[in-house]
Order: C-alpha cells, then structure tokens, then sequence
C-alpha cells in the first residue's frame, strides 16, 4: 500500500489518480509515522507542497528502520543539487509535478524494488526489515602492501565460478587497482551513479563490468578526486540493491577507516582482514581489530589472513597470534606466480587451479557459506560507530 503526504488536497486528488485508489492520503508527519510504523506500506510518494528537507529526512529515517519501503519525493522544480541531496538521503526518485507519467513509472519501479528486497530476504530466513539477501564480504587490509586487491579479485574469481552470482565491488575511490588487475575497461565505473536519478536494479545494472569468469564488476573511478564527490549513503544503498540481485558481493576496500568503509563494515557479513609477517601491517591489523572491537562488530564474522605466511623474515604465525591476541584463519604461501598472474590480469585461480595459493583461496571461499553470521544490525551498533567515528579517524 502507498502513503501520500502532501499539505494541499487537490494537488494530493491529482497524484491519487496515479498511486491508486488504495492510497492513503494525509497531510502531516505525525499520521504519515503512524502508518509507517504499521509496517503495512511499501511506497511513501511526498508531495510537492512539503518541504524538501522534511521529505529528505523521512527518507533517511525511513532508510534506517526500513529499506523496503521506497520514497518518491514529487517537486514542482528540479536541479542537480536537489538530486544529489535526494540521493544522499536515499530517495529512490524525484519526479516533477506536472509529468503525471513518469510518476506512474517511478511508483511501479518503486513497488518492484520492494517486492525484490523482501522477497530475496524471505529467501534468506532472515528479518524482512533488514531487506538483504545476499552475503557481503569485505577485505580489509589497515597497510597498503598486503596484497587486499589479488586477495579480493580472487576470492571472488572463485565464488563466481563455483556457480554463486558475484558481484565485486572496488571501493578503493581514489586508487583503485580492480581494473587493471582484471584487464577491465574502467569506462563504467561507480562515478556514474552521481548522476542516476534513482538506484534500482535497472540503474545499478549500467554500473556493471563483466569478467570472462562469469564474475560481474563495479569498479573505482578513473580520476582519484572524483571520490570526494560521492557520498558515503550512496555506498550503504549501492550494497542494499546488490543484495538483492547476487548472492555475495565481494568488496575491496582503501586501507582507511573512511565513511565509505565504515558504510560497507555496517552491510558485512563476513570481514576478511589482511596482513603479512612485518610489524608495520601487524601493527595496524592489531589496530584494526580493537577498532571492530569498539564498534561492536561480532568477531565470528572475522578471518584473520595471513598473506605470505611463509616469508623467512625472523616472524613466525605463533609469533604473530601472540600479537595480536588472536588465531589466523587463513595462510596464504608466498609465491611468485602471483605476481606473475597479476601482471598477465589472470586471477591465479584461474591462471593456476591447482597451485597452492589457488588451493587456500578455494577452501576460504568455500567457508563463506549462506548460514554464516545473521546477527541483525540494529541501531545501538549504528549509534555507537557515529559517537566513536571522530576517535577511529584519530
């Protein structure tokens, strides 16, 4: 069911005449929160005569509590500015007034969205309020050098070819190495979503790059400042609408506790998180962990990868577990077929299935199975990650 706000009652007849005749019109915050509290609508269509903020904010609301039920805000004048701040708040479209047609196309597009998002969660057995389907696994290195790219591409080289829809994500903005490491033309790229006036399957759909393995991509942007144009809300609603159309979406991640970062940590259903046998990455592996550990992330959602394990560098995995207080999960041998793989932008997967890194990066993939963590994420976690955020940038 559809929930109109508007303040004037002929405009709101006008746009009845589109949304349906099961629409329920009314013309104040507090009769449209009760009926979203009700959990009985999936489309909330804001009028032209409230106020742009007011509409942006019941949309960020509405994003946290609920992101099956979608927000059309209706404006009788439209700008690149107002877009991008619908955007930001996580508004599925903004349509102009006098274009009673493309509000009936952005009212059906809205309604598909929804019946995806709780039809994939249905699939999943979880709670159709968090709106997921798909697993999300975030490779995290706190060092540049770890090795999170070949890690990441790999890893999800493997998922796609063990017949699981994959979709990697480079959220390196700024200095991403997913297309080249692929042998990808970065032309699309995640840029592009700036200027879509909503982001639905369709719309993500022309973000997409293709691999010859069947892997499906969204890469980084070409030039490194157009990161500072993209807003971290973009990143948590471009991860809710992937859920819904893979079964994994693999994420390489900058080296930083960025908004962006931050934004993915809170959609993660696993986090593999990266290090070789140097003080310099443990030191910041240790940091990492008792940063997750501030935030409250579960620790069963963790692996612990040791990249190069068997490098003769005077530390040993005991060593390292001492550190750090706690078990590798995974140890990856060194080898120089893998910077040869990466030179040639052939996953060693692919490259060389039966060489022993290929082995190990298999078996982790294996591990990353649909009955993995499905702790709810609720907003305690969330407000503790918001009041902690100036000390983890510190």
């Amino acid at each position: 069911m559809t929930i109109l706000l508007d303040a004037d009652s002929a405009s709101s007849a006008n746009l009845k005449s589109v949304t349906g005749p099961d629409t329920l019109c009314v013309d104040s915050l507090a009769a449209t929160q009760q009926l979203l509290d009700s959990g009985e609508h999936d489309l909330l269509v804001v009028g032209p005569d409230v106020d742009a903020q007011v509409a942006f904010e019941l949309a960020t609301e509405q994003r946290a509590a609920g992101p099956e039920v979608g927000v059309v805000v209706v404006r009788r004048r439209l700008s690149s500015s107002l877009l991008r701040e619908a955007m930001v708040a996580g508004v599925r479209e903004v349509v102009p007034a006098d274009d009673l047609t493309v509000l009936a196309d952005a009212v059906q597009r809205s309604r598909q969205l929804s019946a995806q998002l709780r039809k994939s969660h249905a699939l999943a057995g979880g709670d159709p309020s968090e709106g997921r389907g798909g697993q999300v696994v975030t490779v995290f290195a706190g060092k540049g050098g770890c090795g999170k790219t070949t890690v990441a591409t790999n890893l999800a080289t493997c998922l796609a070819a063990s017949g699981r829809r994959t979709c990697l994500v480079d959220l390196d903005l700024a200095f991403g190495d997913v297309a080249i490491a692929l042998q990808l033309d970065p032309s699309r790229n995640i840029a592009e979503a700036l200027g879509l006036s909503s982001l639905d399957e369709t719309a993500v759909r022309s973000l997409v790059t293709s691999h010859s393995s069947g892997l499906d991509t969204i890469l980084a942007p070409v030039e490194p400042g157009t990161a500072e144009s993209i807003p971290a809300a973009l990143i948590g609603d471009l991860l809710g609408v992937l859920t819904t159309m893979y079964e994994v979406v693999v994420i390489d991640s900058p080296p930083a506790f960025t908004d962006h970062v931050l934004a993915a940590f809170d959609r993660s259903d696993h986090f593999i998180l990266l290090a070789t046998l140097d003080i310099p990455a443990l030191k910041n592996l240790k940091l990492t962990l008792e940063t997750l550990d501030m935030l409250s992330y579960p620790r069963d959602r963790r692996r612990v990868v040791l990249n190069r394990s068997d490098a003769k560098v005077g530390l040993t995995v005991a060593d390292v577990e001492r550190t750090l207080g706690s078990s590798i999960s995974v140890q990856i041998p060194s080898s120089r077929a893998v910077p040869a793989s990466i030179n040639r932008g052939v996953p060693i997967v692919l490259d060389q299935p039966g060489h022993a890194v290929s082995v190990v990066l298999r078996r982790l993939a294996e591990s990353l199975t649909p009955a993995a963590a499905k702790e709810a994420r609720g907003p305690g976690r969330l407000g503790l990650r918001l009041r902690r955020k100036a000390e983890v940038r510190a």
